[in-house]
């Protein structure tokens, strides 16, 4: 069978090594690499504040080919912020406060002007994940059967459990930060490709967004791309981690158009339960209970990862995915995700610098 093809953004924080803040060299970071050129001309890019930095992996078909290339972007962007005096980490939210400082353009411009305080203060770092569809009634087809499921992605790769220097009781805080775009979150079944683009045309033309590419819904087509591309995770803190939610990811899509050319409708949830089921996901993480995606009742964390795994398994077997994702999920299990890891780190040193300099030293896979 022919396998779906995968790419990874990742959004990274740039910091202080030292004192483990923020700081804003996004512009300076692209100048070393531009003078580069080649592929690192090529693959890093600018985000809404300067505090961050955005890469994007090939569409890949193998896991392993993508592990590699997320762990050789992290250290080229390590690299490229070390002769700046800076720092990369793959954080979510920043832990320690921050008044982050807008990117130059006018895009952004008007977004400040346009969004205010959820403009200024959206510094967030997120992990996009595209996949390969055959069409656009295809791709829809696919957002209208995996909407249920992608609260548990939330969970895995739940990251930020600090805001502004104080535990914000969420392990993926950026989730709900994100969730202030007006256009973001879970969206209503489409059926039709048609019925996408109605939507997305009339959204547009209500003023309120620029363009499609504020179209910010948990999953979307692409407007760039031949894939769905999906919006919900946290950037992780170990790049296993990434390639454990693409890994996923890719089960999710393919199980999708499998069950639409069957002929299998989609599960009929609603707005309201989508979003209860994200926020629960966002405020527990693994570490409580999450809403199952097809009862929409409570289960324990490990349970509902489980019954992702399972739902994707024929998709996984073919992919030839299942043994890592089964290795990945184990290990999940053992160590846990980034929020656990930053907390465990907090009380054991009490110091939020500290928390930021063992994760610059993990976002490259170092221990």
């Amino acid at each position: 069978m022919d396998v779906r093809t995968v790419g990874v953004e990742e959004e990274l924080l740039l910091v202080d090594p030292d004192s483990g803040e923020p700081r804003a060299l996004s512009a300076a970071v692209l100048a070393a690499a531009g003078r580069e050129g080649g592929d690192v001309q090529q693959v890093f890019e600018s985000e809404l504040q300067r505090e961050q930095l955005e890469f994007a992996t090939l569409p890949r078909t193998s896991m392993d080919d993508l592990g590699e290339e997320i762990v050789r972007w992290r250290a080229e962007a390590a690299r490229h912020a070390e002769r700046l005096g800076a720092a990369v980490a793959a954080l979510a939210t920043s832990p320690l406060p921050v008044s982050p400082s807008l990117a130059a353009g006018e895009r952004y411009g008007w977004m400040a002007k346009e969004f205010g305080l959820t403009t200024q203060e959206q510094l967030t770092c997120g992990c996009h994940v595209h996949v390969s569809v055959d069409s656009d009634e295809e791709g829809v087809a696919v957002l209208d059967r995996i909407r249920p499921w992608l609260s548990v992605l939330v969970a895995i790769s739940a990251n930020s459990p600090f805001w502004q220097g104080r535990d914000s009781g969420y392990s993926s805080y950026r989730s709900r930060v994100w969730g202030r775009w007006p256009s973001a979150g879970p969206v209503e079944l489409f059926g039709s490709a048609e019925r996408y683009h109605e939507q997305v045309s009339a959204m547009v033309g209500t003023g309120a967004l620029r363009d499609r590419g504020m179209i910010y819904f948990d999953a979307r087509l692409s407007y760039t791309y031949p894939t769905v591309e999906i919006r919900v995770a946290d950037v992780c803190l170990d790049p296993a981690a990434t390639v454990l939610v693409a890994g996923l990811v890719r089960g999710l899509v393919e199980t999708a158009a499998r069950e639409w050319r069957a002929g299998l409708p989609p599960v009929p949830h609603g707005i309201g339960l989508l979003r209860l089921a994200s926020w629960r996901a966002g405020r527990s993480g693994l570490e409580e209970q999450l809403i199952h995606p097809l009862t929409m009742r409570p289960e324990p964390a490990a349970d509902v990862v489980r019954a992702l795994v399972d739902h994707v398994r024929d998709a996984l077997e073919d992919s030839g995915d299942a043994r890592q994702v089964e290795e990945a999920v184990a290990a999940l299990r053992k160590t846990g995700n980034g929020a656990l890891f930053q907390r465990a780190l907090m009380r054991r040193t009490g110091s939020l610098r500290d928390v930021v300099a063992a994760c610059v030293r993990r976002t490259s896979g170092g221990g």
